[in-house]
């Protein structure tokens, strides 16, 4: 993801913001939108607790051993 850095007159327009925000130029065409951090936190929670069922949370936690980095990333080269 690219980091823009905004001026002092940009962030404080965006402070304290509770919601998502389109953002445009001057003729009115939009840029992109922002997203408070914290909105985006929630968002990527909400989705992983809506993706991954119970069942499967349970079933990764019952599986025996555990395994190192080195064989985690060698049994990730092999596929």
């Amino acid at each position: 993801m690219n980091k823009v850095v905004v001026d002092t007159l940009v962030r404080s327009r965006l402070d304290n913001l509770n919601s998502a925000m389109e953002l445009c130029d001057e003729s009115g065409v939009t840029l992109g939108y922002f997203v408070p951090a914290s909105d985006r936190e929630r968002a990527l929670y909400k989705w992983v607790q809506e993706s991954v069922a119970d069942k499967e949370l349970q079933s990764a936690f019952e599986e025996p051993g555990e395994y190192t980095i080195e064989e985690v990333l060698a049994e990730l080269k092999d596929k």
